[in-house]
Parts: C-alpha cells; sequence; structure tokens
C-alpha cells in the first residue's frame, strides 16, 4: 500500500512529464476558451481534462496514446460546442443560463433567490468579496452563468444591460 516500484516510478514520471507536456500542446492549439469558466460545461471539461491526467498518471493499464486521445476528444468536444454556440442562438440558450438579478436598488429579490437556491447572507459575501462595506452602496448583485457573483456598485451601473430581473426558466 505504501510502496512503490523502481518501474512504476519511471513510468509516472516519464508519462507524466510527456502526458502534461501533450497537454500543454493541445491546450495552447486549442485556444484560451478551453479553460474558460464561463459556463458548466466549461467547468466539466477543465475537471474532467485534470481526472484524465491524474488517471494517465495513475493507471499502469492506460497507455499514454489512450490518455492523449482522451485530451483530444474532450478539447475537440468543447471546442465543437463552443464554436456552434457562438454561431447558432437556440444551441446557445440551450446551453447556457442567463444571469440573474438577486439584489437591487437596496432589496434582495426573492423569488429569483429561491429560484437559484441563493441566500441572502451568500449574496452579502459576494459584497464583502468585493470590498464593499455597505449594501446601500450596491446598485446590484448578479448570479452569473459560470455560478460566479458580480456586485456592480451605484457607480458602474451601466454593465446590467443584458441582465435580466426575471428571466423564463431554463428549459434543462
Amino acid at each position: 500500500m505504501f510502496e512503490i516500484t523502481w518501474d512504476s516510478f519511471i513510468r509516472i514520471v516519464t508519462v507524466g512529464v510527456l502526458a502534461y507536456i501533450g497537454l500543454l500542446i493541445f491546450l495552447r492549439t486549442s485556444g484560451k476558451r478551453t479553460l474558460t469558466k464561463l459556463n458548466a460545461f466549461d467547468l466539466v471539461v477543465t475537471v474532467a481534462l485534470g481526472s484524465t491526467l491524474a488517471t494517465i498518471l495513475l493507471d499502469s493499464k492506460l497507455s499514454l496514446w489512450e490518455g492523449l486521445t482522451a485530451f483530444a476528444v474532450l478539447i475537440v468536444l468543447q471546442y465543437l460546442i463552443t464554436f456552434t454556440a457562438v454561431r447558432s442562438k437556440s444551441f446557445n440558450k440551450l446551453i447556457k443560463s442567463e444571469p440573474r438579478l438577486l439584489f437591487s436598488e437596496g432589496e434582495f429579490l426573492a423569488q429569483a433567490m429561491r429560484d437559484e437556491r441563493i441566500k441572502d447572507i451568500e449574496i452579502m459575501q459576494a459584497v464583502r468579496n468585493s470590498g464593499e462595506g455597505d449594501l446601500q452602496n450596491v446598485k446590484a448583485v448578479i448570479l452569473e452563468t459560470d455560478g460566479s457573483m458580480s456586485v456592480i456598485t451605484n457607480q458602474a451601473g451601466s454593465a446590467l444591460a443584458n441582465v435580466k430581473e426575471n428571466p423564463k426558466k431554463d428549459p434543462l
């Protein structure tokens, strides 16, 4: 359980270095979009790439080429999803949610918070994390499509242009 053989050590180091280099090459050629956190699909791909790298390193039954193929499949699928989403409004709506207004002009929006399963203390935490100490200085708090919360102060209200107060429920 706590032992490692010299052969397995050499395999892990060799395959680890080669798999890491292969992943870097794939990521560099696929572009910055592959590792963004713009929506849930992006997060899934990022976690899957990390999991795949760990599997390549630790599963001696898996060849380096199988692991590199898995990287390629994940990155190509991510590319195809984002390529299609940029060109098709209906596909984009299917895979992405819209930002949701949770706090506006000094009021917590109870229905939106309930729908998104967000508590007022989580909104206050986001406000504190933004560096703002007073809710009176906050124009809005938005739940973004990637699950993060944006805090808009009274001085920065123009960023609310594409946020709907009560968008239709996502189909998924």
